[in-house]
């Protein structure tokens, strides 16, 4: 048996760490190309949203490279996100592959369903290894989320930003395949020291909360890469979701780390009292909490024809003149330009900057 999944930003790192530790060969599919994009659009619907296509690439690509198993999320409520699984596989079994598909639901936030799971993929691996291979895998997100943190913080601060995004990607490289924690530690904090020697400037930052659908959110090919473009044009980029978070109040029920998914929801009352689908209300609660931090201004991002985030972004007008804070909304699907994006981006930026200007001389 041969293991792929879709790619979301890092999560093949502690994905593949998961299943290397129950036992099971791993099939990584070649990050997210123009052709993976390309493949997924040919054989998917046109209406489906562009999550789904990028999936059906990624798969047919892994099956390329030897794959004959794939485990993939499921869902529920009004996102399309819960037919992903389905949809996918009768879309690659009418192209003609043969394999077998596990669809992992969400556990009722249960670790002993998620331990389960795991190890009814590894059929070998014994629950105290399928327990051990989940704590390694979690040890492994973290470090790298700390990385992708460090790096939103310094991108917009450095001089020689080509620099620190190759010390970033070497730092990941690093953690993927380590195979100890003490090894994982020690790339995460070799790779921190050396982005935190380079050398800065003293320009004024922006501060933009990026919200809005977790892949897109997630996975920067679906985005035209929007963190690192903001980054270089002087912006300090916080997400409104981690893979990490995702996991522990959805997987786990807020049992690993502190959550503030409840602050988040009591924040969107006043806007969006109700279930949506998706991370529709998380988007509002996310814009209110981002708003009252004070940060400049907030993005939304999302697939085209993503109904949770159209639902949000009708809310999201109201909370910017409530809150005070500029908000710019962009949707994306095969279609979408880099060029277009980074326009779209670079006006939003001089518009905070010009405001921003405006604010402290008429304070000082």
């Amino acid at each position: 048996m041969k293991v792929s999944f879709p790619h979301m930003g890092n999560m093949f790192i502690p994905i593949n760490a998961l299943l290397k530790g129950i036992h099971v060969d791993v099939v990584v599919p070649p990050p997210v190309t123009a052709r993976t994009l390309e493949l997924g659009v040919k054989y998917s619907p046109e209406c489906a949203c562009l999550p789904l296509k990028i999936n059906v690439g990624n798969f047919i690509e892994a099956m390329e490279m030897g794959a004959d198993t794939i485990v993939m999320a499921g869902g529920w409520g009004p996102c399309r996100f819960g037919y992903y699984a389905q949809v996918e596989r009768e879309i690659l079994r009418d192209l003609g592959y043969c394999f077998d598909m596990v669809v992992l639901e969400a556990p009722d936030s249960k670790l002993s369903e998620l331990l389960k799971q795991v190890k009814g993929i590894g059929e070998n691996a014994t629950l105290k290894e399928a327990y051990q291979a989940i704590k390694f895998a979690w040890f492994k997100l973290g470090e790298v989320e700390m990385l992708e943190k460090r790096l939103e913080y310094l991108l917009p601060r450095v001089i020689d930003q080509n620099q620190i995004e190759q010390i970033y990607e070497a730092g990941v490289r690093g953690i993927d395949k380590a195979e100890d924690r003490s090894s994982v530690r020690m790339v995460r904090l070799d790779t921190i020291k050396h982005m935190d020697s380079l050398a800065r400037h003293q320009r004024s930052i922006l501060k933009i909360g990026l919200i809005g659908e977790i892949y897109t959110i997630l996975e920067p090919s679906t985005n035209c890469h929007v963190a690192r473009c903001l980054g270089r044009i002087g912006a300090e980029v916080s997400r409104s979701i981690y893979i990490s978070d995702w996991v522990n109040d959805h997987l786990v029920g807020g049992l690993i780390k502190p959550s503030n998914h409840r602050q988040i929801l009591r924040s969107s009352r006043p806007y969006l009292n109700y279930h949506v689908g998706g991370h529709g209300r998380e988007t509002v609660g996310n814009a209110v909490e981002f708003a009252r931090s004070g940060y400049d201004g907030i993005i939304q991002i999302g697939p085209l024809t993503c109904m949770p985030e159209i639902v949000a972004q009708s809310v999201l007008g109201r909370v910017s003149e409530t809150e005070a804070i500029p908000c710019m909304t962009i949707y994306f699907d095969e279609h979408s330009a880099p060029a277009g994006v980074y326009t779209r981006l670079e006006a939003f930026i001089d518009m905070l900057q010009r405001k921003k200007s405006l604010a402290n001389m008429a304070s000082g």
